[in-house]
């Protein structure tokens, strides 16, 4: 083979090899993306169950104010009764 022939063969395996360089750089990329925009939509949904508990915690909070308000009144009407049932005895 001549030297110019030599010259031809390494410049294809040069290509060959930036080339799968260039392949594999981008493929790593893609999925470097694809991992980030998944772990952005797990962060997204933990967030919005977190917002969606906050807000349920939030609502039992009030409710159970307002129970126990209820048993503050109640208690009081208990203890009116049973003062009416001791000066009836």
């Amino acid at each position: 083979m001549k030297w110019h022939q030599w010259q031809e063969v390494a410049g294809l395996v040069g290509i060959f090899v930036f080339l799968t360089v260039v392949i594999t750089v981008v493929v790593w990329q893609f999925g470097a993306t694809v991992r980030a925009r998944g772990a952005l939509a797990r962060e997204q949904e933990y967030r919005r169950l977190a917002e969606k508990a906050v807000q349920a915690q939030e609502e039992n909070e009030r409710k159970l104010t307002e129970l126990d308000g209820r048993l503050a009144d109640l208690q009081k009407s208990v203890g009116s009764v049973e003062r009416m049932l001791k000066e009836v005895d």
